[in-house]
């Protein structure tokens, strides 16, 4: 009872805050670019519209467009901009959290984020991107960076070359709105380091109609620093992603993956190889203003405590995610389940709670309502039906 008589009062308070603020438009980078509003490609911002995710797959430029914020020369070699391309996004949330056997407490976490962001066309098919944070939950580094080359030989092929999410074939973390995780993206079994987050490698992606196949090859050891010999891998090893998604109809896909990683260890007595393997579905399906996501990945690991006698784990795990989002409202809202389930105590879900479980799953429900087309207010609600554990989270991001 104390859990629902605090959101219910979390609740009122945000739609109070909210329901009195004027709205105007802004431009961040590419708006400015381009001279049009955020809103053509982000319906709410971070989350893309089909003409955001053209764009984006476009290496961030629009298709015959030039944009405004490039010089003429007199080089057909050389593409300068008028100035460094730089936007700012910051981020800020109040949390709360409570249940049986947890003292509430409340958590300031301003700011939460903060990121500087810059891409840009270096000619005709080469684009970069990256953002820099500046601060994220108390650290500093990067995360996405790469180099984009579009439609090489003529042909619908795009080559990425950098610092990437191996999950971006399937559905990119960075652009979800809802708080909470996709668990099974983040989750490690073990000792390993073996996920679906940020790693460095190459991915290629061929979009012939309908049909898109992607495939990815990265070093398997996520954003680690270099060791003394300036390596970011420390053995021979790859991991590999292969991917391919169907459009059946407007509105509609369906998709499949397969996974494959190694990763040697050694415990003193010898280098044991610990390897995983993932195979999984995913759907989505969108009619106006309401869209359902879902994935569901079945993961097989061997040796992943880099000793031989540990037992074989199986994981199964997944999410389905909600969106409604009317294109000509500020309001939207949303729902995410998250589920993993294991059968060995060596699951680490990597979002705060305890380690080496056999099962983790979570509930979170939100709406949100822009104050101006880059500027956001939101409320989200979670449980923790495992730990019996409640949080709520008010957040403000904006982006300029």
């Amino acid at each position: 009872m104390r859990c629902l008589r605090a959101l219910l009062t979390f609740a009122a308070l945000s739609a109070a805050v909210v329901a009195f603020v004027p709205a105007s438009d802004a431009l961040p980078i590419f708006a400015q670019r381009y001279g049009g509003s955020c809103r053509r490609c982000h319906g709410p911002f971070p989350r893309l519209t089909e003409a955001g995710e053209a764009f984006a797959a476009n290496g961030f430029r629009r298709h015959g467009e030039e944009p405004r914020d490039t010089i003429a020369t007199t080089d057909d070699l050389l593409v300068l901009g008028r100035s460094l391309p730089l936007s700012v996004r910051f981020e800020s949330n109040v949390t709360w959290q409570g249940g049986d056997g947890y003292s509430p407490r409340t958590d300031f976490q301003t700011p939460y984020a903060l990121k500087l962001i810059s891409s840009a066309a270096l000619s005709k098919d080469l684009s970069y991107y990256f953002y820099f944070y500046f601060f994220e939950h108390g650290e500093i580094g990067v995360e996405d960076a790469f180099v984009q080359w579009n439609d090489l030989g003529g042909k619908p092929i795009d080559l990425v070359l950098g610092q990437f999410q191996v999950s971006d074939p399937l559905f990119k973390r960075e652009l979800r709105l809802e708080l909470e995780d996709y668990a099974i993206y983040r989750a490690r079994i073990g000792d390993t380091r073996a996920d679906l987050t940020y790693d460095r490698g190459v991915l290629a992606t061929w979009s012939p109609s309908r049909f898109e196949f992607a495939a990815a090859v990265v070093n398997g050891t996520g954003k680690r620093a270099a060791d003394d010999g300036e390596r970011f891998d420390t053995d021979a090893p790859k991991n590999v992603l292969g991917r391919a998604s169907y459009t059946p109809a407007l509105g509609m896909r369906v998709g499949g993956m397969v996974f494959g990683g190694w990763e040697d260890g050694d415990r003193g007595d010898g280098v044991v190889r610990a390897d995983v393997r993932m195979a999984g579905v995913d759907a989505t399906l969108s009619h106006g203003a309401l869209e359902l996501n879902g994935q569901w990945i079945r993961r097989t690991d061997r040796h992943s405590t880099f000793e031989l006698g540990t037992p074989e784990a199986t994981t199964d795990g997944g999410f389905v995610e909600a969106i409604w989002a009317p294109a000509e409202s500020r309001w939207y809202g949303y729902g995410l389940w998250n589920r993993m389930e294991c059968d060995q105590p060596l699951l680490d879900a990597r979002l705060g709670g305890p380690e080496n479980l056999t099962r983790w799953q979570t509930w979170s429900a939100g709406a949100g309502y822009l104050l101006q087309r880059n500027v956001r207010l939101q409320g989200e609600a979670g449980w923790d039906t495992e730990s019996e554990a409640a949080r709520l989270a008010f957040t403000f991001v904006t982006a300029f």
